[in-house]
């Protein structure tokens, strides 16, 4: 099926069939003639797609050399009769072969004997394997292919795109009569299978264009969608190029070139793919998107990686495709298998209606005559819920007109009240703001969100491009706001419903991560460009600068509580401060956790929920006892020995035996700890007695409890390998440490815990599982010297693919005595037990950690002193652990 404007013609630089007939009949066997001239077509292919060539011409190209050799191989067999042909199918069949692709055939028999046939059939094929061909073959009569496609929408599907290679054309002619529609397959059903397999294929990419790797051919937008669009047409039209369209009304133009530009794009891209990789590789695996973004002549800027340039047109072209697609395949479900029911018709305004539970402008006109209707129409359906979606020919308006957005319309008052309107809208706003970007009218309106339009950024952290992780924050708001969040996310869902004006949260939500890809702080952009939208939109100059806070912030919540110690008065004092008041604080939260949600599936869990509600909840106790009056170190401790004493007397507990063991603990244990924490603790080393066997202790997190991940609480012997040795035992278990809090006593005992979570991000809750890891750390620890082994495991092949720098950043830590190092290395198996190695070879104490897993890379702090209690402040000390580390950790990595 050929785009119109566009036709192949055969080219004998390619392939010379005279030439070759000739080689062959000079030579005993035929086999290295045959091998020659495949390797030789593609070496003239591939210079060709170096040089620049029209990409059509290089996959029609290969695919009409390949019929010339065939037709070359069938004549060395000696057939009986007529009575068989040789047929290309699916992609062959629609002239179209990639380096690498299968080159599909089927022979064709005009009866089911196929006796007649077996030997010349066996050695055709024999030969083709032999020449290296990587050939998918079927034998069938025609009364197989009327069977066997009836039965299968696959084949029927294959069967419809046939050319016949060598043999009689009428065996072909037969088979297309017993496989018409109104034989098998009428275009309703044919249609309603193909979008069901559409959907299901959709469903395995998560519904969504934005993957880190996408599948050129399977994904979203890809080429199936590009062929589907053409099946369906094929079936209902009996059209074998897609300008049929066109001329049937299903599509315009501009369309049509919306599909040839993309399909050449993604020709280019599987071409690539094809010839780098020496196989039919259809994933654009971070091993090739380097590549093939130097290949197309793409280069690094100071803004922007050339990986990155090339993944943006990637993504635009398959968000193009994908629209194009939905809408196209939406015009065909109302034409064909609604074409004749009679829908309900509900009046909304002068300009649309409610047509089937899907809105339509009333005529052709609509937008041009009222160009505030392509704002109005998604505001209509924020306030219908009962509308499911647009009618295609609204759609195709939509699209043919949003070209009227421009400055004047964007500074039109009335236009601008519509957009806050659908802000303050009680619907389910985020939906119309995606439709609004899937149809190019959110990216027109607001220009600078346009600019950020398929802008990825290449790491595994962000693993959606800059808009649909913005669409994904804006989802998971409106997802807060349902009852049943309040069980995943129970403070958020508390939250949402008490803020004075949602619609602030739905505008710094869209601008937080708008400022990328500019060069400069992004939160700083995105903050004069909310002001601008601000001042636009008419809001109080007090909205203004909340929004403007609160984009250019959105990262400090989640900075502050993974890599701060949230446990210290002074953090959450130094974090109150800055935040101010209890609104700007819920606002910040809720933006926090959807930020953290849309980012990337794997990043939230129930430790950093825990964290994050942590810390909310202390800046909030902390703001309403006024910043002028802070609760102090002395004060804090207190409180906590008060509230933990109260709840050991209720259990019954020896009271002179705590305050013994209380003795033993520094004052930093009662600000690193809970109450009820301090509890647990205390009453399983009481229970302990005086055992030289480590205690350890674990609690698995209750579906009420704060903490989102299994505590592991360690009361052993000091030594200084105890940290090295309890990370690699927790490795070799298959353990995460997510947070580590160190104390010692004063008769040097260690009180550490431990939060981790398994290899899926989870707390560990089956009771068996909690035992082996209790006996497998008493074994290992009962002599830290004896070393357990660091894990070896194999690095995932996209960690691998990821040079992440080992970045030391050392810094003091005044107020509680100690040095802060924050680690930034790439993520690897046994790292952090690694990191406990040198700590002990460089004769220093860990007093807690923060680890923060962010895609291919960690960023881990670390509070650090030396074997005195001091902080680091030796300037060559310093620099001499910043070298071991990163010495270590790159080569490790």
């Amino acid at each position: 099926m050929l785009l119109h404007h566009y036709r192949f013609v055969p080219d004998e630089t390619l392939f010379d069939a005279a030439t070759f007939r000739s080689e062959l009949a000079g030579t005993r066997s035929p086999i290295a003639p045959f091998k020659a001239a495949l390797r030789d077509i593609q070496q003239r292919l591939d210079e060709r797609f170096r040089a620049g060539a029209d990409i059509r011409d290089l996959v029609h190209g290969r695919a009409w050399c390949l019929d010339q050799l065939l037709g070359v191989a069938w004549s060395l067999q000696e057939w009986p009769d007529d009575g068989v042909a040789l047929l290309a199918v699916g992609g062959y069949g629609r002239g179209e072969l990639h380096p690498r692709s299968d080159i599909d055939l089927m022979l064709l028999l005009a009866d089911d004997d196929d006796s007649p046939y077996r030997e010349p059939l066996t050695a055709f094929i024999t030969l083709l394997w032999d020449i290296g061909l990587e050939i998918g073959h079927s034998v069938r009569s025609l009364a197989d292919c009327e069977r066997e496609a009836s039965a299968d929408i696959t084949i029927i599907t294959n069967l419809m795109e046939s050319r016949t290679l060598a043999g009689p054309e009428s065996l072909r002619e037969a088979m297309k009569a017993r496989i018409a529609p109104e034989r098998i397959w009428p275009a309703d059903r044919f249609f309603e299978a193909k979008w069901q397999e559409q959907i299901s294929r959709h469903h395995r990419f998560n519904n969504s264009e934005y993957h880190l790797e996408p599948n050129i051919k399977s994904s979203p937008g890809g080429l199936r969608d590009i062929q589907m669009i053409g099946w369906v047409a094929k079936r209902h039209f009996g059209s074998q190029r897609y300008g049929d369209l066109v001329a049937n009304g299903f599509m315009n133009d501009a369309e049509l070139h919306i599909l040839s530009q993309g399909r050449a794009f993604l020709w280019q891209v599987r071409y690539a793919l094809h010839m780098l990789t020496g196989r039919a590789e259809d994933r654009l695996l971070f091993d090739h998107q380097r590549t093939i973004a130097e290949l197309f002549g793409f280069r690094d800027t100071p803004e922007r990686l050339a990986v990155e340039q090339f993944m943006k047109r990637y993504y635009r072209h398959v968000t193009a495709l994908a629209g194009l697609n939905d809408m196209l395949l939406q015009h065909f479900d109302e034409a064909i298998l609604r074409g004749g029911e009679k829908l309900e018709i509900t009046d909304l305004n002068e300009r649309f209606v409610i047509e089937g539970s899907y809105i339509k402008a009333r005529h052709r006109s609509v937008f041009r005559e009222h160009p505030y209707a392509l704002l109005e129409l998604f505001l209509l359906m924020a306030e219908h819920p009962e509308i499911e979606g647009v009618r295609a020919d609204t759609i195709r308006l939509i699209r043919d007109n949003r070209h009227l957005i421009d400055d004047l319309y964007r500074d039109d008052a009335q236009h601008q009240h519509l957009f806050m309107s659908l802000l303050c809208s009680s619907g389910n706003v985020a939906r119309q703001l995606r439709r609004m970007n899937r149809y190019g009218v959110l990216g027109k309106y607001l220009p600078e969100f346009g600019q950020a339009v398929g802008l990825m950024q290449h790491d595994l952290f962000h693993i959606y491009t800059v808009d649909a992780h913005t669409l994904r924050l804006l989802k998971f708001i409106h997802q807060f706001r349902k009852p049943e969040a309040r069980e995943e996310f129970p403070v958020v869902a508390e939250l949402v419903h008490q803020l004075p004006k949602l619609e602030l949260l739905w505008i710094a939500g869209l601008y937080h991560d708008i400022g990328k890809g500019r060069g400069g702080d992004h939160s700083i952009l995105g903050a004069h460009d909310v002001e601008r939208f601000a001042e636009r939109h008419g809001l109080s100059s007090r909205d203004t600068r909340l929004v403007s806070w609160l984009v250019e912030n959105h990262l400090v919540m989640s900075m502050v509580a993974q890599k701060r110690d949230i446990t210290d008065p002074d953090v959450i004092r130094e974090f109150a401060a800055h935040v101010g008041d209890e609104t700007r604080l819920d606002y910040l939260y809720v933006l926090t956790v959807a930020d953290i949600n849309a980012t990337n599936p794997t990043l939230w869990n129930g430790w950093r929920a825990s964290l994050l509600r942590q810390l909310h909840a202390e800046t909030k106790r902390a703001l309403r006892r006024g910043l002028d009056n802070p609760l102090d170190r002395e004060e804090w401790v207190a409180e906590t020995r008060n509230e933990a004493r109260s709840l050991l007397a209720a259990v019954g507990a020896d009271l002179e035996r705590v305050e013994r063991l209380w003795e033993l603990l520094g004052e930093e244990y009662f600000l690193q700890y809970a109450p009820s924490e301090i509890v647990w603790q205390t009453m399983g080393i009481l229970a302990h007695g005086g055992s030289e066997l480590p205690l350890i202790l674990i609690s698995a997190p209750a579906d009420d409890m704060s903490d989102g991940g299994t505590k592991v609480f360690i009361h052993t012997r000091s030594v200084d390998d105890l940290f090295a040795a309890t990370a690699a035992a927790m490795e070799q278990l298959g353990l995460s440490i997510h947070d580590a809090r160190i104390a010692t006593s004063s008769n040097d005992w260690t009180l550490n815990t431990f939060i981790v979570l398994d290899d899926l991000g989870r707390a560990i809750r089956d009771p068996a599982r909690i035992e082996e890891i209790r006996a497998h750390l008493v074994e290992e620890l009962d002599d830290p010297d004896d070393y357990p082994q660091i894990v070896t495991r194999h690095t995932p092949r996209q960690l691998r693919h990821f040079k992440v720098p080992t970045e030391v950043l050392i810094e003091q830590d005044p107020a509680n005595e100690r040095t802060l190092l924050e680690l930034t290395a790439p993520d690897r198996p046994g790292l952090l037990a690694r990191v406990g190695r040198i700590f002990m070879e460089q004769d220093i104490s860990l007093s807690a950690a923060k680890i923060a897993t962010l895609g291919e890379r960690v960023e881990d702090v670390f509070f650090i002193t030396d074997k005195s209690g001091a902080p680091l402040t030796d300037p060559e000390r310093q620099q001499r652990l910043r070298a071991r580390l990163i010495e270590v950790l790159d080569v490790a990595g």
